[in-house]
């Protein structure tokens, strides 16, 4: 078997569209939503290949409206589950034996067909379903989503190009193989692209997954498993299924096939299922693989001599593109005194150019947050801040739940670095703010690392190179990604692995040649060409 890297196209990130007004992208884009709005969707699970229907229908709704019925899909339970596991386990060996070259083929098709003639499908549905604008769904579902796929490819070939030096009369290489048994992927409502990388990574190594996505995000589900059934992958390898999951993740993780966990979602849930995994680690026939990137608490840390515009726009970005439901939205941020006020004052005209409805506009920056939990948690917050001595509302505040779950971007300004919204995960278009004494800079440092348990993006500000190197030491372990005079979402693969440590997850990098090692067991095969026939060593004579 040939391992040559140049065999595989070099992977390039996928360009940007950038749907100005009035161009044919954007016309094009806005139409296929339309339509599909329009259109009464039925979303199956998919087991063997195979649509599979049940007795239970739960409608699909969308933030922006949810009085709008957009379809509905089938709900399954323990028999879908197992048969999914079925599945996997018939596909696996002959899955596992076809030549990467082969699977490689099919999620490079996979991208191909993103990249055109699924572009404006898979965007649309994640506009309608998750409620992201024009630009957060290209990014998203469109260009990550293809990065994911064709850089992996890349990182897949350099994996098995890598091979142990041999010495004289042996020959020693490396074999990486899939996981024993069948592996599980757990996937969120926020990113289309994630929920494709999380099975696909998998998958491209080999493994056989049973995969269930959010209910939030059943529309883009669909097209994805449309994408890589007409890619060509067979069936069984990937089978959706759309189950309770707390008894989803019961059924399968006591399953003695079970081999590895790829899960992206609350810190809460990730702890929890990873106490079954271990309550049931005698049952299992290989240790399981565990990997998983949960919540942030996000912060932007300007120095005083930073520059004030380009902190007020990290700001209103990071924090409120996709209306802070990003996993790496900047939620908490440290402003020195003396440069509060210009960066206030910046921030709160742009708030104000702001527009705020659905995607169908593309005018529209912030649109709808996912339901009615997530809506009621924000107010909850807001209401509080309202009534507490200890903070203030600079911006925002209104929340509107008459069509959609619209909760305007608000920005509380603090007294106290600890009070609730600036240590809790909240995934909603809010930034609580603490002003800290310039020459408290020091103490800040300190303040910023040991607020929160979690540690998955950061961005500080400065021109100062001293203060940026102070600052990049003393927050080595708060961030897993670090930006520099940028603000903290936005990670590119192939440019920014992505992962965070401590209550964030285990670390292992999304878009990276490291996560795809967790999904290969790896054998070191020795061949002697020529064997010895005596037992005695020089050195006995």
């Amino acid at each position: 078997m040939s391992f040559a890297i140049s065999q595989v196209p070099a992977p390039k990130n996928e360009p940007v569209r950038s749907y100005a007004p009035g161009s044919k992208e954007v016309k094009s884009l806005i139409s296929t939503y339309k339509k599909m709005w329009k259109e009464k969707v039925e979303v199956f699970m998919i087991i063997n290949g195979k649509e599979v229907k049940t007795d239970e229908k739960v409608t699909i709704n969308s933030p922006q409206d949810h009085q709008h019925n957009l379809g509905f899909y089938y709900k399954g339970g323990k028999k879908q589950v197992t048969e999914a596991i079925n599945s996997c386990l018939e596909a696996r060996t002959e899955w596992a034996n076809l030549p990467w070259e082969q699977r490689a083929s099919i999620f490079l098709k996979a991208a191909d067909l993103l990249a055109g003639p699924y572009r404006d499908k898979i965007n649309a549905a994640t506009m309608i379903g998750q409620g992201k604008n024009v630009f957060q769904a290209e990014i998203d579902s469109a260009c990550e989503a293809i990065d994911f796929l064709r850089f992996n490819v890349q990182f897949m070939t350099e994996l098995y190009s890598e091979q142990p030096i041999s010495d004289a009369g042996i020959w020693n290489r490396a074999e990486y193989r899939p996981l024993e048994g069948f592996t599980y992927a757990i996937t969120p409502f926020n990113f289309t692209a994630i929920s494709l990388n999380l099975p696909v990574s998998m998958a491209m190594m080999g493994n056989v997954v049973v995969w269930k996505p959010s209910d939030k995000q059943i529309y883009s589900a669909k097209v994805i498993m449309e994408v890589l059934t007409e890619a060509g992958l067979p069936a069984g390898v990937i089978n959706m299924v759309f189950a309770d999951g707390a008894e989803t993740s019961k059924q399968i993780l006591s399953h003695p096939d079970f081999s590895g966990i790829h899960f992206t979602g609350s810190t809460s849930v990730f702890q929890s299922l990873w106490k079954q995994i271990g309550e049931n680690i005698h049952q299992y026939k290989t240790y399981p693989r565990i990997v998983g990137e949960t919540g942030g608490k996000d912060f932007v840390l300007a120095h005083p001599s930073s520059n004030a515009a380009q902190v007020a726009t990290a700001l209103v970005r990071g924090s409120f593109e996709y209306q802070g439901q990003k996993c790496s939205a900047a939620s908490r941020a440290y402003v020195p005194k003396s440069l509060w006020k210009e960066v206030k004052k910046i921030m709160g005209e742009q708030l104000a150019d702001i527009k705020m409805g659905s995607p169908e506009d593309p005018s529209n920056f912030v649109n709808a947050v996912i339901d009615k939990n997530s809506f009621e948690k924000c107010k909850g917050y807001i209401e509080r801040a309202k009534k507490s001595k200890e903070a203030k509302i600079v911006f925002g505040g209104g929340c509107d739940d008459k069509k959609g779950w619209f909760v305007e971007p608000t920005v509380i300004e603090t007294t106290n670095p600890h009070y609730e919204s600036m240590e809790e995960e909240i995934f909603g278009p809010m930034l609580t703010l603490f002003v800290y004494e310039d020459k408290n800079w020091k103490e800040t440092l300190k303040l910023v690392d040991e607020t929160s348990p979690y540690a998955l993006t950061g961005a500080i500000f400065a021109q100062d190179r001293y203060a940026i190197n102070e600052a990049t030491k003393a927050l080595e372990n708060a961030a897993g990604n670090f930006y520099i005079n940028d603000k903290p979402t936005g990670a590119v693969v192939g440019q920014q692995p992505f992962g965070g440590a401590r209550a964030s997850g285990t670390n292992d990098k999304a878009g990276s040649k490291m996560n795809l090692l967790r999904w290969v067991s790896a054998r070191s095969i020795k061949e002697n060409f020529v064997s010895p026939t005596d037992y005695k060593y020089p050195f006995l004579g």
